[in-house]
């Protein structure tokens, strides 16, 4: 799949699920369970034990599914970066700046997400090639730090980490972000072996992502 193709699916689809397992296999039945539930976009974090081995494992199992996207997440370094990228990695996460994962994921034609909490920080991911710029943590930093980035930066594809739930998916979408970044108010339940609770969690995003975007389109219809 190309760059440009992974980054339409990621903002068609609209919701990234961060995946943390406690173990390998923890890690992959949770993504197997948001996958059930319609959220198939998955970042796969690096602090999830064995973590290059489940994103090789669901890169492959979901290999014929053109919807699904395996990503990596928590990466903190370029040598990460491209031990993911070599496993089947289609996107990378990263908590804060880093110049050089950009680099090589620049150079692999992986789409790159970088997160930043300042505007210098968006000037300085934007300037490296950064794909999404991660706006982490969404819940210290709300809705109108992204609202405030896109009046000098309206080009850059803005996504929110930490704090998005299924209440207010449709403020970070109204705010004009790309898609959203959802961790444990999706995947809490894979802590109690719950697998089946995360597969339902990952309907009401989608639900929320589907009547969020449905009420955009309205707005603009009473508009023209």
């Amino acid at each position: 799949m190309t760059k440009e193709a992974v980054l339409e699916k990621l903002g068609r689809q609209g919701v990234i699920a961060v995946v943390r397992g406690k173990t390998c296999t923890d890690g992959i039945r949770t993504a197997e369970a948001c996958i059930a539930g319609g959220v198939k976009a998955i970042e796969l974090a690096f602090t999830t034990p064995r973590a290059q081995e489940a994103i090789r494992t669901l890169a492959e199992r979901y290999a014929g599914d053109p919807d699904v996207i395996i990503g990596a997440g928590t990466v903190l370094e370029a040598i990460s970066a491209r031990i993911a990228i070599l496993e089947g990695a289609q996107f990378i996460v990263s908590p804060s700046f880093d110049e050089e994962t950009i680099r090589i994921c620049n150079l692999y034609r992986i789409v790159s997400c970088p997160g930043v909490m300042t505007p210098e920080g968006a000037v300085q991911a934007l300037r490296a090639g950064a794909d999404i710029v991660k706006v982490f943590p969404g819940d210290i930093l709300g809705t109108r730090m992204i609202q405030d980035l896109h009046g000098p930066f309206p080009q850059a594809n803005l996504m929110p980490s930490g704090g998005v739930d299924v209440p207010n998916v449709a403020d970070w979408l109204r705010a004009g972000c790309v898609a959203v970044s959802a961790g444990s108010s999706l995947t809490g339940a894979a802590k109690k072996g719950d697998y089946a609770g995360v597969t339902a969690k990952a309907k009401e995003f989608v639900q929320a992502v589907r009547e969020a975007r449905k009420e955009s389109f309205a707005e603009i219809k009473r508009k023209w």
